[in-house]
Formats: C-alpha cells, sequence, structure tokens
C-alpha cells in the first residue's frame, strides 16, 4: 500500500483515512487478512503505536477484526463496506460542491462541466 502523509494533520487520522479508502477500493477486500502492525508502520514510515491507534480505532467502528492467531482482517460485512464507500463519495461531492460554489458557479453550471469533461476523457 502506497501511504502520503503530510504535516498539517494528525498522522493517525491519515492513516485511518487512508486504510478506508483502501479497504473501500478493493486493495484490502472483505475478509482479507491485514499486514502486521510493524510491517504497516514501516511502509508509512510512521511509529508503530501510531499505527496501532490508527487500527483500534478502525476495530472500533466495524471495519477490522482482530483473531489472536489470525491477526487483523478487514470485516467480511460487505453492506459496512459499501456504505462507507458510499458515505466518502458523498462527503467528496459536498466538498466539491462547496468549491465550485465558491468559484461562482452555480449547480447546473456545474453539472453542465462534468458532463463535458466527463465526454472529453
Amino acid at each position: 500500500m502506497k501511504w502520503n502523509i503530510t504535516a498539517d494533520r494528525p498522522v493517525y487520522l491519515q492513516l485511518i483515512e487512508q486504510l478506508e479508502l483502501a479497504i473501500v477500493a478493493g486493495e484490502y477486500r472483505a475478509g482479507a487478512r491485514l499486514p502486521g502492525v510493524r510491517e504497516m508502520a514501516a511502509g508509512a514510515a510512521v511509529n508503530p503505536n501510531t499505527m496501532q491507534r490508527a487500527l483500534q480505532e478502525l476495530e472500533a467502528r466495524g471495519l477490522l477484526n482482530t483473531q489472536r492467531t489470525a491477526g487483523r482482517t478487514v470485516t467480511e460485512d460487505e453492506t459496512m463496506i459499501a456504505q462507507l464507500r458510499e458515505q466518502l463519495a458523498a462527503e467528496q461531492i459536498g466538498a466539491f460542491l462547496q468549491m465550485m460554489e465558491k468559484l461562482g458557479y452555480t449547480r447546473a453550471q456545474t453539472l453542465a462541466l462534468l458532463q463535458q469533461k466527463a465526454q472529453e476523457e
């Protein structure tokens, strides 16, 4: 997994967000086993305690499960994963619409611009 950690926000929050994204994008599929804490921390270049904190938060949210002998796995609840995916998409769309309004675009203009760009792709 490729990590993108910046200095502008708490690291553990960035880890949570990036792990959620990896789960909803299918990089870590439902039921898949995650690498160990130390391995993930080394890959992200963060302290293992920080990675542990992020993983514990995802466990509390129900996205990860821990079994002493098997390590951590992604939840098998595909409905939960789909709901998180939709929630994250809605947040991105909301932020995009707010930015477009700040740029002076109406919703109709924004939609037209999106349609134009989608046809160009």
